[in-house]
């Protein structure tokens, strides 16, 4: 008997699937989040390798942030990662959102990647 999949592992599983195709050997931008907090990674799936990581844990994000699940620390982790990324010579990444739809803080983190520098 097949198991039944959740809405939210199904859209994770359709979005890696499309990330395979369109990516190539870009990187991939991948999003995590809690209710509490958001990290993101760029990670090589080639060298099986993470380039740059950034999350609202991190002490310097921290103090300045009224709390980490919200959409401003999602901004400014989006910031954070896009200069981490682009000092480590990576300016071009596929976006993997996993299941979480394209929308609040997601979206949020999104948009400052790309004002700071990356592009997907």
């Amino acid at each position: 008997m097949a198991k039944t999949l959740s809405l939210f592992e199904r859209r994770r599983r359709r979005t890696r699937a499309q990330i395979r195709k369109v990516a190539g050997d870009r990187p991939r931008l991948s999003v995590h989040r809690t209710n509490k907090q958001i990290y993101v990674q760029v990670i090589d799936d080639v060298a099986g390798k993470t380039l740059a990581a950034a999350s609202t844990l991190e002490t310097d994000l921290r103090g300045s942030l009224k709390s980490g699940g919200n959409i401003d620390a999602a901004t400014a982790v989006g910031k954070l990662i896009a200069e981490r990324a682009v000092k480590a010579g990576v300016k071009e990444v596929a976006f993997d959102r996993g299941g979480y739809q394209y929308h609040g803080r997601v979206k949020a983190l999104a948009e400052a990647a790309r004002e700071g520098g990356l592009s997907f």
